[in-house]
């Protein structure tokens, strides 16, 4: 068994986890954070895309509502290549309560978030596409962020500080003396090698999986409630700001511009398993009908892509145990050592994306406390790695470095406008990254084609690298086109079905996928 030591072991690589390595590392701490798969690859990357206004919450969650405004302009200015300042629209549609409208109005003053109401004229100037039925619009100050860029600059930054960050490491221990946290034992996935981390604080970043985590330490009932959303990619964009209904928080009532497609989302259920999360034809139906509301004819557009996430929600008493519609989405620090007696641990769970950065701190500044330290958070006063310019995301942005280098560089992927060098680049400095590993990073195969045309290319160039073999490289290809049938198959209606059957004639038609040779071990 491979040993290590650090003062602290972060479990989990979403933006929470990353949040948390990175305060922890700013504030001088040796730290470790382990995720059992990449970075980003639970929750974080698995929702719709908005940075928050805080207009969703003026109502429904004041508390929140504030604290989204505040962190929306730090996360805007150091995470500023994950973000795109587009702006956004509440607006309440044809057969929405008209009164609702007073209370968000009188909610968004209490609450402190920026907001202006708009004429229906104005708002329709502004999205031609919206419902010309709506009865009442006000502007606000929504964006969009990429949670995998935005979670990769946190990790860079606190690599700068000296944590070291391991992907594909599952917590399998977590061991105590007595009343004190003195290690984590994690096997590395990609190498089967065993590692024990001496540590004196253990951070749970687990998201939906908080509760199992806290159980392996023998701290039982931690109640994170996974709640399942399922969202559907859009093939490009509908609206260039974000247009929320404005009403109680509700099902289908978010539609996001990010990148070249747009989102709607979410439903929410409660389910028992986050490592199972189905995408129910019925919610599918529902999603589409509620971007009807929004802007007429939006069934009839192109649906690329459906998938689930799971919120993780700490249980409230004051609702159902099934509503999870309805819990706090604030977060919620749970201390071990009042709770169960052990010393050197905490859990966090709940909150949203956009407060990653104040859930970190307000979990760091405890420990830094019990510790008896003196080490004030310094993580809103210095923007990540690739954002130190403070420039923020455009949509046009690899439209304009792909024009500078027409005749220099091969694009790999149209819809995406991924370049070689790109892509070349990302696997000599991930030499084990799957195909999914890049899609996140470099939205390889995300377009309309899904895979279809780039991830052939792709599988040729990591072999012509020399970083994988044929039977490596053929068992990555299958387990990408594998992971994105799970999203295509339950929103398969007009030319994405056309497009998939073109994608299945040219993997079987000239690979014959089903019959290439593969490795029986490939570490994929």
């Amino acid at each position: 068994m491979k040993k290590m030591e650090t003062d602290v072991v972060v479990i989990g690589g979403g933006a929470t986890g990353a949040g948390v390595v990175r305060d922890v590392a700013m504030r001088g701490y040796r730290t470790i954070l382990v995720d059992r798969a990449d970075l980003g690859q639970g929750t974080t990357g698995r929702y719709h895309g908005l940075l928050h206004s805080g207009g969703r919450y003026v109502v429904s969650d004041p508390h929140s509502a504030t604290e989204c405004a505040e962190e929306n302009a730090i996360v805007t200015r150091i995470n500023a290549d994950a973000v795109e300042t587009t702006g956004g629209l509440f607006v309440i549609g044809p057969d929405d309560p008209l009164d609702f409208g007073d209370a968000w109005l009188k909610g968004a003053q209490e609450t402190g978030v920026p907001h202006e109401e708009i004429s229906v004229a104005e708002a329709l100037r502004r999205e031609p596409r919206l419902n010309p039925g709506i009865k009442r619009a006000f502007a606000v100050e929504d964006g969009t962020v990429d949670g995998w860029q935005m979670v990769w600059g946190a990790a860079k930054s606190a690599e700068e500080y000296g944590a070291q960050i391991f992907t594909y490491h599952e917590v399998t221990d977590i061991v105590r003396e007595g009343d004190q946290v003195r290690a984590v034992r994690a096997i590395d996935h990609k190498t089967g090698e065993d590692i024990e981390i001496t540590c004196n604080f253990v951070i749970n970043a687990g998201g939906p999986w908080a509760g199992q985590i806290a159980d392996m330490a023998e701290c039982p009932e931690v109640n994170v409630v996974p709640g399942r959303g399922i969202m559907i990619a859009m093939n490009h964009r509908l609206v260039n700001q974000v247009v929320n209904r404005c009403i109680y928080p509700s099902d289908g009532d978010i539609l996001v511009p990010v990148h070249t497609v747009c989102i709607i989302g979410t439903t929410d259920v409660k389910v028992e398993d986050p490592d199972n999360l189905a995408i129910p034809r019925n919610e599918v139906q529902q999603m589409l009908d509620a971007g009807e509301v929004l802007i007429p004819g939006f069934r009839n557009s192109r649906a690329l892509h459906a998938w689930s996430g799971a919120r993780p929600l700490v249980k409230d008493n004051r609702v159902s145990a099934d509503d999870t519609r309805h819990m706090s989405r604030g977060m919620s620090i749970i201390d071990h050592q009042h709770r169960d007696g052990l010393n050197g641990m905490l859990t966090i769970a709940g909150g949203k994306l956009t407060t990653y950065r104040l859930m970190a701190k307000n979990i760091v500044d405890v420990m830094v406390d019990q510790l008896g330290d003196d080490r004030p958070c310094t993580t809103e006063t210095e923007a990540v790695p690739g954002s130190k310019d403070l420039k923020t995301y455009h949509v046009t942005h690899r439209l304009e470095e792909a024009e500078k280098n027409l005749r220099k560089e091969q694009i790999v992927c149209e819809c995406e406008l991924m370049s070689r060098r790109q892509l070349e680049d990302l696997i000599e400095e991930q030499p084990t990254a799957s195909f999914d590993d890049l899609r996140r990073q470099l939205r390889l195969g995300m377009g309309p084609c899904q895979g279809g045309f780039c991830s052939i290319r792709a599988a040729g160039i990591m072999q012509e690298t020399g970083k994988a073999d044929t039977e490596r490289v053929t068992a990555l290809l299958r387990k990408f086109l594998k992971n994105r049938w799970i999203g295509l198959w339950p929103i398969l209606y007009g030319d994405q079905v056309r497009q998939t059957a073109l994608d299945n004639w040219i993997f079987q038609g000239t690979l014959d996928m089903d019959h290439l040779p593969e490795a029986e071990e490939a570490h994929v």
